[in-house]
């Protein structure tokens, strides 16, 4: 049975057996940010919907918590928790399982009830419709972008009335105004007077007031969208199907940044201007109401510059996406000379690296430029309209004036009117900028939700605790994404567990795309891969890499420490199985030489360690969860004839018992092994004893093409 550390991850994995849908601690929690290594009730709740369950965090005392809602999990003191099976009242007990113990107890109710908190996750399965039935439900689901947003519908609809209420005082200020001109000044009424100032000073109190909220409350609904909507954008593409992913880092992380573009118009004053335009009919009916006939000219003006934005509209859309499109290609560039400094340094690429980022940056000045000229052109023409309106409204007022149709108030508060009824028409080009960049980055991310995830929502996968270690390919072919050439063409053949097999053959035979397939980075085109007689297909990824030790040919480590770089798959990692898989990879000697130990420094990449040293720390990090399937592809090539037979020794006595893959060029690493598979143009051309087999190849019996 699994012994799992964390009380929360523990009750769930309990649940989930209890169930009949087990899965294990490294599935359930699989790139979840979990806080020193554990999950929190927050964070139970997510990972519950992997394993197929609803889970609420509900306040309930002890006495308050139904047997119909049984089993529930129980919060207790000092980070524990429990899962409550049962209460019975009459004897005063509760059946409980507490993953520590991994069994059933009863408990006294008083005991329970002083450790516990007073807060409890209630869990119930999911009901999973009918493959048809939800199809036709599909369309009813939330969209992850606008369902997000959705969730702060509340918020939005207090900014409405907010906004709302803000335009409904801006008349204050003109209707004051305009009984000043007409009442105060002709009667000299300086009581009145100040009973108006006292009237319109409340009303821009309330108004300050309602500003600020409404400020207040667009930033909280775009705060909580963003961190909703990154997290659920980050925890997506760690979800990514590896067949699935872009050829260029550059550009993909482009689009994800893009994300911002989104970000910045769900909060910010453009967005309080998309909210005030539909309130420009109000002041154009008060404008009516006051000026009558003056009403005309503002009818007359908004619509041109309405239309002159929409004839701006396409040209303006289209410099936006060439903006972003030039981004993408300058971060590619970007991206590829830092993560290939040394390549670029080495082989003198500056200057067509140089060449490649000057492009893209006169690119993206030539379109920004068209941008904002068109962006200007618009604001510029809608403040020469509202000149105009200005214009037009004294001219017109000062002829119903002299006809005695309206007063000199009301002329001078429709002029102030007009302005703030076209006012909002001056941002409609920022607007338009902000909408398209906006809609173009939503349009990006779209298409990376859409991408295949390794595991989606419904998939029930096959539970193993653990896996033996038989490999089988059943008349398996493959051709990389976009390839037309297979990588592997009908290969065929079994690994029995605790056999150990070398995988040898000339450059682009098929070697590494063998073991991408074992570890589900790529799925077959034709055939099956097998685990224990199981096709992979039907293993979680997490699992099934949770038994698979891997190391590759090209070693990637992260900015961090030795111990951050071996334990990073396995963060709850005992520090005496670390010194043992350091002891075993030879980690050990470098570490000891230096003042820091296990905190020494990597750098970037592993920049501060030699080839050789990277590979140390890349065998102690394919080791460190005890795995019962070793795939090392060239585990020695950078390392000096000691360091390689020290690994050699420490292999062949700590993973007797382990299925072992390695591929490598050199004889001296086939002392580990029995069988030798000959690959050849993605065929299988010899596969037997490794005597045999190495008899054969020196006879010259085997044919490879050249």
């Amino acid at each position: 049975m699994e012994v799992v550390q964390d009380p929360l991850l523990g009750c769930l994995v309990h649940l989930s057996k209890q169930n009949h849908k087990p899965s294990s601690p490294e599935v359930l929690c699989e790139g979840l940010p979990l806080e020193n290594n554990k999950l929190t009730p927050k964070l139970f709740v997510r990972a519950a919907k992997r394993a197929g369950f609803a889970a609420q965090v509900l306040k309930r005392s002890l006495d308050d918590i139904s047997p119909l809602v049984l089993p529930a999990v129980l919060l207790l003191e000092g980070n524990n928790a429990c899962v409550l099976q049962e209460i019975d009242e009459v004897s005063g007990q509760a059946l409980i399982v507490q993953p520590e113990s991994g069994g059933e107890h009863k408990v006294e109710l008083e005991q329970l009830r002083n450790s516990y908190l007073g807060y409890a996750i209630f869990v119930r399965l999911e009901y999973r419709f009918q493959e048809q039935v939800s199809k036709l439900l599909e369309g009813h689901k939330g969209h992850w972008f606008w369902g997000t947003i959705k969730r702060s519908s509340a918020i939005y609809r207090d900014v409405l009335i907010a906004s709302f209420l803000i335009n409904l005082f801006v008349i204050a200020n003109p209707l004051f105004v305009m009984n000043v001109y007409d009442r105060v000044v002709p009667n000299n009424a300086i009581e009145t007077l100040w009973v108006l100032a006292l009237g319109v000073f409340i009303v821009y109190l309330f108004d300050f007031g309602l500003k600020m909220l409404r400020s207040y409350f667009i930033e909280v609904a775009g705060k909580k969208g963003d961190v909703i909507l990154s997290a659920l954008l980050f925890e997506k593409v760690l979800s990514l199907k590896y067949s699935a992913l872009p050829a260029s880092v550059g550009s993909f992380a482009s689009n994800l940044r893009e994300f911002d573009s989104i970000k910045n118009f769900l909060s910010s004053t453009t967005n309080v201007v998309f909210i005030d335009l539909p309130f420009a009919v109000l002041f154009l009916i008060v404008i009516g109401f006051i000026g009558g006939p003056l009403v005309i000219v503002p009818l007359v003006v908004i619509p041109l510059i309405i239309l002159f934005s929409f004839i701006v509209r396409p040209h303006l859309k289209e410099a936006v996406e060439k903006t972003f499109a030039s981004n993408s290609q300058k971060n590619s560039t970007l991206i590829e000379s830092l993560t290939a400094m040394e390549t670029v340094k080495t082989q003198r690429a500056s200057s067509s690296m140089q060449l490649g980022w000057e492009q893209a940056v006169g690119y993206i000045a030539k379109w920004s430029l068209k941008s904002r000229m068109l962006s200007a052109s618009v604001v510029n023409f809608a403040s020469f309209a509202q000149q105009l309106t200005s214009i037009g409204i004294i001219i017109t007022g000062v002829y119903l004036i002299s006809e005695r149709e309206i007063t000199m108030g009301a002329l001078v508060a429709c002029v102030m009117l007009s302005g703030r009824a076209i006012a909002p028409m001056s941002q409609v080009a920022n607007l338009v900028i902000s909408f398209h960049q906006a809609s173009t980055a939503l349009k990006g991310l779209n298409e990376i939700m859409e991408m295949p995830s390794e595991r989606t929502d419904g998939q029930q996968f096959v539970y193993r605790e653990a896996l033996k270690g038989a490999i089988e390919f059943k008349g398996v072919s493959f051709a990389y994404p976009g390839e037309q050439q297979k990588a592997l063409d009908n290969v065929s053949f079994n690994v029995k567990a605790g056999e150990k097999v070398a995988l040898i053959g000339r450059i682009g035979s098929g070697k590494s795309t063998i073991e991408k397939l074992v570890l589900g980075l790529y799925d077959a085109s034709e055939g099956s891969v097998r685990i224990d007689g199981l096709d992979i297909n039907q293993i979680d990824p997490v699992d099934l890499r949770r038994n698979v030790g891997y190391m590759p040919q090209d070693i990637m480590l992260f900015a961090g420490s030795v111990r951050d770089n071996i334990v990073i798959g396995s963060p709850q990692t005992e520090d005496s199985r670390l010194v043992e898989v350091a002891e075993m990879s030879g980690v050990s000697d470098m570490v000891n030489r230096h003042p820091q130990g296990f905190d020494m420094p990597v750098g970037e990449r592993g920049a501060s360690l030699s080839g050789g040293q990277r590979q140390s720390v890349a065998v102690a990090r394919s080791l460190i969860h005890d795995p019962n399937i070793l795939i090392l592809d060239e585990p020695t090539a950078s390392m000096d004839n000691a360091s390689e037979e020290h690994i050699k020794m420490m292999l062949k006595k700590h993973a007797k018992d382990k299925t072992m893959l390695v591929v490598t060029h050199k004889m001296s690493l086939l002392s580990l092994v029995d069988r030798i598979i000959v690959m050849d143009s993605g065929r299988v051309v010899a596969d037997g004893p490794k005597e045999a087999v190495l008899d054969a190849l020196k006879q010259g019996r085997l044919q490879v093409q050249k």
